[in-house]
């Protein structure tokens, strides 16, 4: 904002690019993400297994942050120093909320900004932003697709539970 800098913390669903939870705050701390954690897993009620992955950020390490992953339960997941490419759907979904929302108008107040990103998310990115990963549909209508083929074939997705892996010094990864 123009007067103060604010910050915001998404949960994207990386299967279907559909924001599930957010919270928008004047200070980077482990609340504002753990806001949006809250809000994701009230909003999907994920299954065992889920996978979580985030950048390094301190907040994403905070012990209230893992206790929160660990009561679902789900399997925790960082992107490597230095490697935003390993994150890169949150960095896409960051480019476009700021080309097509955040530069496109000006907010007088906090809470002008957090009504403008609900109706942005909801209401645009969600239910009508086309993605090309998608087929050219928005995450809303993947999602619905989805759950229609899944239920006429009567297929249900198995819990993913993937082995942590550590990074070598030789490039090579072990358990």
């Amino acid at each position: 904002m123009g007067a103060e800098f604010v910050f915001l913390a998404v949960v994207l669903d990386a299967f279907s690019r559909r924001a599930v939870g957010w919270a928008l705050g004047r200070h980077l701390d482990a609340s504002l993400p753990l806001a949006a954690l809250r809000m994701a897993i009230q909003s999907r009620h994920p299954l065992p297994g889920l996978v979580h992955h985030s950048d390094q950020g301190s907040q994403y390490a905070s012990a209230d942050y893992v206790q929160c992953l660990e009561a679902v339960p789900a399997v925790l997941s960082m992107s490597r120093a230095g490697r935003p490419w390993e994150n890169g759907r949150c960095e896409s979904f960051i480019k476009t909320l700021k080309q097509e929302e955040i530069d496109a108008r000006s907010y007088g107040s906090l809470e002008e900004l957090a009504q403008h990103l609900e109706e942005f998310m909801e209401q645009i990115y969600n239910r009508q932003r086309l993605h090309s990963a998608l087929g050219y549909r928005s995450p809303a209508e993947f999602e619905q697709q989805q759950a229609d083929a899944a239920s006429a074939s009567g297929w249900r997705p198995a819990a993913l539970v993937l082995p942590r892996y550590q990074e070598c010094g030789t490039g090579e990864a072990a358990r």
